[in-house]
């Protein structure tokens, strides 16, 4: 039995140890998440489910040719106010999403608390969290540290800002207090990574940084001499944890210019007029559904769909849908299906700049040697709140002992990494998603899959003298509420200080 982990939005329970499994299984699910073992399906049902009740015109369950062919047909009519004869992307992006929103159940309203959930100043978590927070902390150390250390949060962003960085922050801070493992100073300046300031320190945290963190633009010395330093200290013998978004930096295609790199919102490739397509409120999730609709039915390549095309591709699609030729498709077989009409995407399908073309997904890597130290960077994430069933990979390391050798469940914004970037040969993995439970409805979601299934989440590994830890939760504020994945945390900084032994051999895939 799987225990869940951070699916709570009100007072936690989970400040137990893992013994405590009714009251970790007996938390509500996130807002907007699907119970447990649902299955997937897309979230809130996906646009596969909305498409479905859409199309199911006389609801009996399943969605027939015609039933299918008739919406869409009704669509384009309706699309085409101008009775022009033909759509653009824009208009079929408009179009679907109206149809995604209509369909698409409204999301239960979320609990309350004294912020939202959110806190309105970027560098102040939210009373409520930090409440939450503190009472899960663990109590003691993993280890009785060396001689009195110090770490050093950075907080430093070049790409996406996290909402949860002022609560890891003062996560750390609180945790070293409190085991008295550590004392902790955050900062938000890349600047204080040089040589002088960093001989104080222990361990840097790296706290959801993220682009090409420590580069200053317009000025190649300085941006020369905080990467220097960084690698210094944890070659020279000391240590560096990253949490989530630490692997969301220096990859995509540049670092000039003062645009970072790995940062959020391309949409290179798709058909003119259909980047940012309004998507009715779902957030864009119709773009993906226009280009596939462009790549198949635009044969004279106009940027445009005839009628005759519209319905030819749409025809494609039933055909996709209905593979066994059965005339009609179940609500339960059509949401699978219906994510895997997606083409692939184009190359370097992850977080980068709109227009570059890097010949991986997740972009090419901006700083080799970084790269490799923090163990591989991005190039997708499941949305938050994705529920991921995390497999205990190393269960004898003493990183991951709060787990019991149990798999644990976890809602939160799960990422994936660059194939090239990532290898079990640089790392020893102790977590990972445990792959086989995931749907197909989930899996399709993630363009340019793996082609190992290999999706690690927390591991360590030597650098020179010194440590590396990395864990890739910690994107939502819940989760600092759950002692065991704190606990987690608690032993990879320990590790990366030097004061928790652990065996950081790397293991390669298929040797354990």
């Amino acid at each position: 039995m799987a225990l869940v982990i951070g699916c709570a939005v009100g007072p936690l329970v989970a400040h137990g140890r893992l013994g405590a499994v009714p009251a970790l299984e007996g938390q509500p699910p996130a807002p907007g998440a699907q119970p447990p073992g649902r299955g997937g399906g897309g979230g809130r049902g996906g646009a596969g489910t909305a498409i479905f009740l859409a199309t199911d015109a006389n609801k009996d369950g399943s969605v027939t040719r015609d039933e299918f062919k008739g919406a869409f047909d009704r669509w384009f009519t309706e699309w085409d106010a101008a009775k022009a004869g033909s759509l653009t992307a824009a208009q079929v992006g408009e179009g679907l999403g109206r149809v995604l929103a209509a369909n698409t159940p409204a999301p239960p309203a979320p609990q309350q608390d004294a912020c939202g959930g959110r806190s309105n100043n970027p560098r102040v978590p939210c009373p409520a969290d930090v409440d939450k927070m503190m009472a899960a902390l663990p109590a003691t150390a993993m280890a009785k540290p060396a001689r009195p250390r110090k770490a050093l949060v950075l907080a430093s962003t070049r790409g996406f800002v996290h909402s949860s960085i002022p609560l890891a922050a003062k996560m750390i801070e609180e945790m070293g207090k409190k085991t008295g493992a550590w004392a902790a100073t955050t900062t938000y300046d890349a600047a204080d990574i040089n040589t002088a300031n960093l001989k104080q320190y222990d361990v840097i945290v790296l706290n959801n940084t993220t682009g090409c963190f420590l580069d200053d633009p317009n000025d190649a010395a300085a941006t020369a001499a905080r990467r220097a330093a960084l690698l210094e200290f944890i070659r020279g013998g000391k240590g560096i944890a990253g949490l989530h978004a630490a692997s969301d930096s220096y990859h995509g295609s540049s670092c000039g210019e003062g645009v970072p790199g790995g940062a959020r919102g391309a949409q290179a490739g798709l058909p003119a007029g259909a980047r940012g397509a309004p998507g009715g409120g779902r957030g864009g999730a119709a773009t993906p559904y226009v280009a596939a609709l462009f790549v198949q039915g635009d044969k004279d390549a106009d940027q445009k769909l005839s009628r005759a095309e519209f319905t030819a591709a749409i025809d494609g699609w039933y055909d996709k849908l209905d593979p066994d030729k059965a005339g009609r498709v179940a609500q339960a077989d059509f949401g699978p299906r219906f994510a895997g009409l997606l083409p692939p995407p184009p190359p370097g399908g992850g977080r980068q700049n709109a227009g570059a073309s890097p010949q991986r997904p997740g972009g090419d890597p901006l700083w080799p040697e970084w790269n490799r130290v923090i163990g591989g960077y991005f190039k997708f994430h499941w949305n938050d709140p994705q529920l991921i069933t995390v497999k205990i990979d190393d269960p004898k390391s003493p990183l991951t002992a709060m787990f019991k050798g149990q798999e644990w469940e976890i809602r939160d914004e799960t990422y994936t990494f660059n194939q090239e970037s990532f290898s079990r040969d640089n790392v020893r993995v102790l977590t990972s998603v445990n792959y086989d439970k995931m749907s197909a409805e989930d899996k399709a979601k993630e363009p340019n899959p793996r082609s190992d299934h290999d999706y690690a989440l927390s591991w360590v590994r030597r650098e020179g003298k010194g440590r590396l830890f990395y864990e890739a939760h910690g994107h939502h504020e819940r989760n600092y509420a759950v002692t065991p994945f704190l606990e987690h945390i608690l032993a990879g900084v320990q590790y990366a200080l030097g004061d928790l032994k652990a065996d950081d051999t790397p293991v390669p895939k298929g040797t354990r």
